[in-house]
């Protein structure tokens, strides 16, 4: 039969002229071209052919020719004679077809809504590229029923998030880096049948984006009827560092350190995030409190480029668990006043 268009416009085949309606109404909204730039090569193939299934079926005499010899009944294919109850035409050669010339889809649209496009360059044709305006309220209570029919009370759900972890080491945070990620879906094909794709999504991490932000890919769970697909949201957590720990823009590392080295200077050696030696000298006295601060060589600040966080050096100091009765003595004697 080629395209079965009861599936294309998800309706069985007793269908009544308002159950057409409806479906035609629901599918040319979501697939019209200008509401879908990114895909629109697609979308004007799905516009196309949901726009023929509903000048087919809607049409008595059409529905009937469809019914009973399919597509190609309709296309120029010779019906069996005694076809009686459709009107044909006699072709050059003698022989009987249906005359059947497909609709251009805006025309059906426009006749259908009273305008060429609802998102956006009302004089022009949606199909060749006005300026497309969805997504700043335009799907609003008014314009359903300026359709001829008011929207469900509900309004289209739209089904919840779905949240993923996206975990990532300090480095990728520091440096920046690009993730893929496959995805399977379900989505509905152009014969409107349910179908799994697969997609692969870029996340570009930026450098100095902390725990929590939030990535989006908006309407990219499965799609089922009557409902909005979910936004995928990925959010980034924070892998443990072996050195490094973050208090907001700041890096903190810490050093273990004998008491005699408090006392007498330290030098502090870090390999950084990105992979530089840093050398510190530390000639002050160490106290447990104490703490260096290094600016500028802690994470970048994600909104500023040239500014980065400072790097905040603390020590643990070990304490000796006893004191022979000289050393204490040779304590005293060093350190007393």
């Amino acid at each position: 039969m080629g395209v079965d268009y009861y599936k294309v416009l998800r309706v069985d085949r007793n269908a009544k002229d308002d159950d057409l309606k409806k479906a035609y109404r629901k599918l040319a909204m979501k697939w019209h071209p200008d509401k879908n730039p990114n895909n629109k090569k697609e979308a004007e193939a799905k516009f196309k052919q949901i726009s023929e299934a509903y000048d087919v079926l809607n049409d008595p005499q059409k529905r009937e020719i469809y019914d009973q010899y399919g597509e190609e009944g309709l296309k120029g294919q010779v019906p069996p004679p005694g076809a009686g109850g459709t009107s044909f035409y006699q072709s050059g050669d003698g022989t009987n077809a249906f005359r059947f010339n497909p609709r251009d889809a805006n025309d059906i649209f426009t006749e259908f809504f009273g305008f060429t496009s609802p998102f956006g360059g009302m004089g022009g044709s949606g199909m060749r590229g006005s300026s497309m305006a969805f997504g700043n309220g335009m799907f609003s209570e008014d314009m359903y029923r300026s359709f001829g029919e008011g929207r469900p009370s509900q309004g289209l759900r739209k089904a919840p998030p779905i949240e993923n972890t996206l975990p990532c080491g300090l480095e990728d945070l520091y440096k920046g880096t690009t993730k893929k990620m496959k995805i399977s879906r379900e989505v509905v094909d152009a014969s409107g049948r349910m179908t799994t794709v697969e997609e692969i999504l870029t996340i570009e991490i930026k450098p100095g984006w902390k725990k929590g932000t939030k990535i989006t890919f908006p309407e990219k769970g499965n799609e089922q009827p009557n409902v909005i697909p979910s936004d995928l949201v990925f959010i980034i957590d924070e892998k443990p560092h072996g050195t490094f720990t973050r208090e907001g823009n700041d890096l903190i590392v810490t050093q273990k350190i004998s008491l005699v080295e408090a006392l007498t200077g330290y030098t502090v050696h870090l390999i950084t995030l990105d992979g530089r030696n840093l050398t510190i000298p530390i000639n002050s006295i160490i106290h447990p409190s104490y703490e260096e601060v290094i600016p500028q060589e802690g994470m970048p600040v994600s909104k500023e480029a040239s500014r980065r966080g400072n790097l905040r050096i603390r020590f643990n100091i070990k304490f000796p668990s006893r004191l022979t009765a000289d050393q204490k003595a040779g304590v005293k004697k060093l350190l007393g006043s």
